[in-house]
Formats: C-alpha cells, structure tokens, sequence
C-alpha cells in the first residue's frame, strides 16, 4: 500500500522527527554522503542533495504490507541540485542517490554544512511531513511504496521496491526540465535484507 507525505513549513524544532529539507540529524559516526568530482587538476567532495528524513515509526501505522523497518530513521539524498534552481553544480541525475537507515533516533544533532562564500548553511528550511495512506497505488506528489506513475518506468524497475518518489513542486522550485519525477528504487529481496546501500535513482522527463 502506498503512502503519501505532504509536507507543510513549521516553526518548531524538528530534530530527530521526520522532516523534508532541513539539515539531517546523522549519528556522529556516519558521514554526509559526498561524491568524488574532477574539475581539471582538482579533485572534491561534492555533498548530494538532502531531501528528508524518516522516523520509521511514524510510518509502520501507514506501512500495511510491513516492507519497512519499524524502528530507527531513514535518510534519503539525491544529486537534485541542479533542479533547485543550481544550474552550476556538478552532479547530475545519473549519480546514484543514497539512503542511510539507522536504528538510532535518540543523541541526534543536525549535520553542520555551510556555503563557503557566503557562510550560510546550504540546507532548505525544514519542513514537517504528515504521513497518511494514498488512495491509489500511483499518483502525484511526494510518496513511498507507489507504483510509479509512468508505465515506461514500472517496465524498466519491475522486481524493485519504489521508496521515494519525487515530484514537482513550485514552493519548492523543484522543477525536472518540462515536466518529470524522480524515484529511488531497490529490489524487493535487498529491501527485506535492509541493504539500503543497494538503491538506484530514476529519472522521468518530457
């Protein structure tokens, strides 16, 4: 069963909560996911988009089929960017996203990462997440365990597990060229194994 999440702007601390956009609250030993990148004679670490983080206990009310973990908190990223609106940035759709599951949820704080130039800190406000079940397996909006919308989509990820879609937003000024979604997919087998390392990005657009 799928599960929508919409998120609204809050003025409360959201700290070890689940959250879209703000900063993630990674335990001390686990680094922010980086990707290695070349320009020229200089090699960096380029931070991948943070989207959000899940307490999976919020969502075992909403988890009907129990694909997920029941405890601990999920961390999602994606090379998305670009599609913020930072047309300079290095990564582009094809860099595999990643996902971080802890069973940590209690000691956390947020990740400090801030612009060089300026000293401001590269996170988006945070933004509260209500969960609730969607009506239909597919559909717009931000959801997990959906069948993804686009038939070419479900073909080429058949066997796999879609734990994150993506869509457009304009408060967000989350746009994929004319129109799209971005999904993160893995298999079924590596999801009951809760081998999160192993998933893949999809992108859809016209």
């Amino acid at each position: 069963m799928a599960i929508k999440l919409l998120t609204q702007p809050s003025a409360r601390p959201l700290v070890g909560k689940s959250h879209w956009w703000g900063a993630p609250d990674l335990p001390e030993d686990v680094p922010y996911p980086t990707v290695e990148v070349s320009d020229g004679d200089e090699t960096y670490a380029e931070p991948l988009t943070f989207l959000g983080q899940i307490r999976c206990d919020e969502l075992t009310p909403f988890d009907i089929d129990h694909l997920l973990p029941q405890e601990g908190m999920l961390w999602f990223f994606a090379p998305l960017d670009y599609f913020l609106g930072e047309t300079d940035s290095p990564l582009d759709y094809h860099t595999p996203p990643r996902v971080i599951y802890s069973r940590q949820t209690k000691g956390l704080s947020p990740y400090d990462l801030h612009w060089e130039d300026t000293g401001e800190s590269i996170f988006r406000p945070a933004e509260k997440i209500v969960f609730t079940v969607a009506e239909q397996s597919s559909g717009d909006g931000l959801m997990m365990l959906c069948t993804p919308y686009q038939d070419e989509v479900q073909s080429q990820h058949s066997g796999d597990i879609c734990l994150l879609q993506v869509d457009e937003n304009d408060r967000w000024g989350l746009r994929f060229y004319d129109c799209g979604m971005y999904y993160i997919f893995i298999p079924a087998r590596n999801l009951s194994r809760r081998r999160f390392d192993k998933t893949t990005g999809e992108l859809f657009y016209y």
